[in-house]
């Protein structure tokens, strides 16, 4: 045999596998991406085993095949595409692209079909052909040379078809896989077969006659008489469906098996869609060095030692040069300046010695231009130097102008808008175990190439964000908002870990009191946190049944065990079990990690991260701590003032994207409901069910509550059906109505989208931009993601800027007022303070003025307030 081995990908099944297989994720950019990750996973691993010379993934090249002249219901059964999986179909092409993996497809021809064609060609030559597929159709392909992997539950669990297994399995040879079809039809491409007829009956008819030919040859030898009448009345149907079944093995494709051949991956541009995707652990995985610019031109940067006799200029850009991307924790190696003539670094220790500096920084005369401000600001501070009057932020400039795109370091933002002279920080210190401070000179020119970038292209950027109308975004929003947020990471929220201890072990006896309820109606002990041994609990002993299969045993994943909450009264245990046992590992145990010496915890914000402008948080991120569960709000009792006779104050807007939506909508209805000060789901429901207010259920209000939402995050009727537990018709249906209900949003959607088509980009009421470029592709998938983003976008967006525009004014008037009060926190709609007790009744009446008037709307922006000694007493 030759040495060459191809392997086949049957992508549309393998694709569906990967969604199903997943939960539901989306990245930063919003982007569904559990199918591609999923369908990358499987890449990798088939790559790894089977070390293919030739490769081929086959798609589907539409609903219509010639199997639908033969049968105009084949595959007629099955539901529309989830627009969730639709919309990552273009991005898995794009993935076998830099793959540089072959693809292809053929009108009016399925992926089988394709497979079929070049497997048989494959054994012609005597090669090595592996098939993969999810479908168990393209089991009657194997042969001598081809074996075909059919995956099962989960995306890396492979059964090996070889004719020995075929044999095994079902007492037949491959081929005859295509008379079973016919006999006993497949449900799942609605192939009828002949009704009665199993696959165990099938088989039996096969094993003992051979052929769909000789058991209608031989009928008058079958016993049985249903059997026999069910063959004779179907007789047109059994030859029918096993033609429906048959894998065409010589369509008219155009490409041979020497087009198929395999070099390996671009590995520039798989690294570049990974960084699109924001696959982390993919890129790290990554085995290739980046290969980096070399500089383009030489700089000559002085290494200041006394600091005293300096001339700094009115403005200047400088750079704030630290070991470890974290500033609030990472040492200041030193600072580079130029004031666009001559370059400097100043090491830490002069830098910390200079009375000079200190001044230069925190006058509010001298414009500084920088890399980061937000961090720069936050460094400075823990050497007690304040910075004043930034006038230029790279990364934030950067931001507004081109959200979309991904930047990991100075080096990667310069190169973006065409000053390439820097590398990357990890050319410079390396990575991983071999991370290292270089030498000061090496060091320094890299810090100083850094501050000559921002002074180099802050003339363009500004240029840039003038032409877009977004320099009053970028200069009187985020700028001012970068500081207040250094300032707050800067401050911290103090944590009482007795508390949180207390609450571990509050948790702790609630877990162990489950697990004795939970092993009573088991009627055993086992592992609570071993899917293999609660799998064989619930679906073998306790006899529930099983609705997914993984590779060691039964699905328990939470998507399957609430859809059999009603099933048994031991899931909803289970469930909590498991609820309250991450609360106790990631939050409590986590939280408590994170307490700095100061008996704090300072969170950073993300201020250029999201293409909608929402702030994120890490290390660690206080926006996600869970508070459905009265356990996870307990969470927030460790979250105390940090002074005595302080108090915790919060206060955060009510629905405010849905009032932004009313706004931008401008539907009659909506706008009423808001000013009437209604309950906006319980209005949405007696519009849409049709009922008096009296008539409301929870049930009904739940509804219109998931629609409501859902409709401003652009759901689909296949993400409203999954929030509901109801069939996609249902969720259609409601969607349908709502829309009928109030004009005005349908309306907007409309004119959003033909907006976005004509300009390709989308705008907040604040002129935050987000670049569609899909939203006129010929491709349907990315058309409509794209669609269903431009909808989305400008509410989402226009509710993060609100609340952005409220802490610069809160800011503001905290500093008017003279208050010693302080701002916290920001976790999506809700500010956090803390504040003298004697301050409580100004805030109280200061907050929500300053938010309710952040930005004016057609309706009220409404804020609920609350205080207590801690933040969970402010709910």
């Amino acid at each position: 045999m030759s040495k060459e081995k191809i392997v086949l990908l049957d992508g549309n099944s393998l694709a569906y596998r990967a969604f199903f297989a997943l939960p539901l994720l989306t990245n930063d950019s919003g982007i569904h991406t559990n199918a591609i990750y999923g369908f990358t996973m499987m890449l990798q691993n088939i790559l790894n085993e089977e070390k293919p010379t030739h490769m081929l993934v086959a798609w589907d090249a539409g609903k219509t095949t010639f199997r639908h002249s033969t049968f105009g219901e084949y595959k007629g059964g099955r539901q529309k595409t989830p627009p969730e999986l639709s919309e990552q179909f273009p991005y898995m092409r794009k993935l076998l692209d830099a793959f540089q993996i072959t693809q292809y497809e053929l009108d009016q021809y399925e992926a089988d079909d394709i497979i079929g064609t070049l497997s048989k060609a494959g054994d012609a030559k005597g090669v090595e052909v592996v098939v993969i597929s999810g479908d168990k159709d393209l089991t009657q392909l194997a042969s001598e040379h081809t074996t075909v992997c059919i995956t099962r539950k989960g995306i890396t669990d492979l059964e090996v078809y070889t004719p020995a297994h075929v044999m095994e399995k079902y007492g037949i040879t491959p081929i005859q896989i295509i008379d079973m079809k016919g006999l006993m039809g497949d449900a799942s491409d609605n192939i009828p077969g002949v009704p009665g007829v199993g696959e165990k009956t099938a088989l039996k008819l096969l094993k003992e006659y051979g052929s769909v030919e000789k058991v209608y040859e031989s009928l008058d030898l079958i016993s049985g008489k249903k059997l026999k009448e069910n063959l004779t009345l179907n007789e047109d149907q059994a030859f029918m469906s096993k033609k429906l079944a048959t894998i065409e093995v010589e369509a008219p494709v155009t490409i041979t098996i020497d087009d198929l051949q395999y070099k390996g991956p671009d590995e520039e541009t798989v690294k570049s869609l990974y960084e699109e995707l924001k696959f982390k652990t993919l890129l790290e995985k990554m085995s290739s060095a980046d290969e980096v610019d070399v500089p383009v031109e030489k700089i000559d940067v002085r290494i200041e030692q006394d600091t005293e006799s300096l001339h700094l200029a009115d403005a200047m850009a400088f750079h704030i040069e630290m070991y470890d991307e974290n500033y609030l924790a990472s040492d200041i190696t030193g600072i580079s300046m130029t004031d666009g003539e001559s370059i400097i670094y100043i090491p830490i220790e002069q830098v910390k010695q200079s009375a000079k500096l200190k001044e230069w920084f925190g006058n509010t005369n001298t414009k500084k231009y920088t890399t980061d401000s937000k961090a720069a600001y936050a460094a400075l501070m823990r050497y007690g130097i304040e910075v004043n009057n930034f006038d230029f932020d790279l990364l934030l400039a950067t931001y507004i102008a081109s959200p979309s795109s991904s930047y990991t370091d100075v080096a990667s933002v310069a190169k973006e808008f065409g000053y390439s002279a820097i590398e990357s920080d990890e050319t410079i210190y390396g990575k991983g175990a071999k991370k290292k401070l270089p030498e000061e000179r090496i060091l320094a020119d890299h810090a100083g190439r850094k501050a000559q970038a921002v002074w180099k292209l802050k003339p363009i950027m500004e240029k840039k964000l003038r032409e877009n109308e977004q320099f009053e975004l970028y200069h009187e929003l985020e700028m001012p908002l970068a500081k207040i947020l250094g300032k707050m990471e800067s401050t911290g929220v103090k944590t009482d870990l007795g508390i949180l201890q207390q609450i571990g072990l509050e948790l702790s006896t609630r877990l162990a009191e489950l697990e004795s309820i939970i092993y009573e109606m088991a009627g055993q002990t086992f592992n609570i946190n071993s899917p293999k041994q609660l799998g064989e609990i619930l679906f073998e002993k306790i006899g529930l049944t099983p609705i997914k299969k993984t590779k060691t045993g039964y699905s328990t994943a939470a998507d399957v065990l609430e859809k059999l909450e009603s099933e048994h009264e031991i899931i909803s245990f289970i469930l909590t079990y498991r609820q309250l046992g991450k609360l106790n590992s990631t939050y409590i145990e986590g939280l408590s990690k994170e307490i700095h010496s100061d008996g704090k915890i300072h969170t950073r914000f993300q201020q250029a991260l999201t293409q909608t402008g929402r702030l994120s948080s890490i290390n660690p991120n206080l926006q996600n701590i869970p508070i459905r569960l009265e356990e996870g709000r307990k969470i927030r009792a460790a979250f105390v003032p940090s002074e005595p006779g302080w108090i915790m104050y919060a206060a955060d807007y009510s629905q405010i994207e849905l009032r932004v939506l009313a706004h931008m909508s401008q539907d009659e209805k909506m706008i009423a409901a808001f000013r009437d000060d209604e309950d906006i789901h319980t209005k949405t429901a007696m519009d849409v069910f049709g009922v008096d207010k009296d008539s409301v259920s929870s049930d009904m209000r739940r509804t219109a509550k998931a629609v409501n939402f859902g409709i401003v995050y652009g759901i689909s009727d296949y993400g409203l059906s999954q929030s509901l537990n109801i069939t996609r018709k249902e969720a259609q249906k409601f969607i349908d109505t709502y829309l009928a209900t109030f004009p005005g949003v349908k309306q907007y959607m409309e004119d959003i989208v033909a907006d976005a088509k004509l300009k390709g980009y989308v705008v907040t009421m604040m002129n935050r931009r987000r670049y569609l470029p899909e939203i006129t592709s010929s491709n349907f998938n990315l058309r409509s993601f794209a669609e269903r983003t431009a909808m989305n976008t400008p509410i989402q967006g226009t509710a993060a800027d609100i609340i952005k525009k409220a802490m610069i004014d809160m800011d503001a008037r905290l500093k008017a007022e003279k208050m010693e009060a302080k701002m916290l926190l920001q976790v999506h709609d809700e500010l956090i303070f803390e504040a003298p007790e004697h301050e409580i009744a100004m805030l109280n009446k200061i907050v929500p003025e300053v938010m309710e008037a952040a930005l004016e709307l057609d309706v009220p922006l409404k804020v609920e307030s609350a205080y207590g000694l801690s933040w969970y007493e402010t709910k």
